[in-house]
């Protein structure tokens, strides 16, 4: 954080004299000036944000467990003999 505030400082001085309210002309390369300027500033800035370590990952907590009692009753396949073959047949058994 320290780092940051140096850079900002930095900044905040070399810019001061360039922020006085002067006419708008781009003469003698005041354009340049203000784009190497920015150039700076934004490295300086660049810099001391860089430095800082990434932050950790979020943790992550897994939801509760969710219990289902089982129903009362369900369905079974039941083999009949209906006097010509073996079927099949669908019953619902209740405990």
């Amino acid at each position: 954080m320290s780092k940051i505030a140096v850079a900002i400082a930095a900044v905040t001085l070399a810019a001061g004299p360039l922020l006085s309210p002067v006419s708008a002309r781009a003469e003698d390369g005041q354009i340049a000036a203000g784009v190497v300027g920015g150039l700076i500033g934004g490295a300086l800035l660049g810099g001391a944000l860089a430095s800082r370590p990434a932050p950790p990952p979020p943790v992550y907590y897994a939801p509760e467990p969710v219990y289902v009692e089982e129903p009362a009753c369900r369905v079974v396949r039941e083999r009949y003999w209906d006097g010509y073959g073996w079927l099949y047949r669908r019953v619902q058994v209740c405990d």
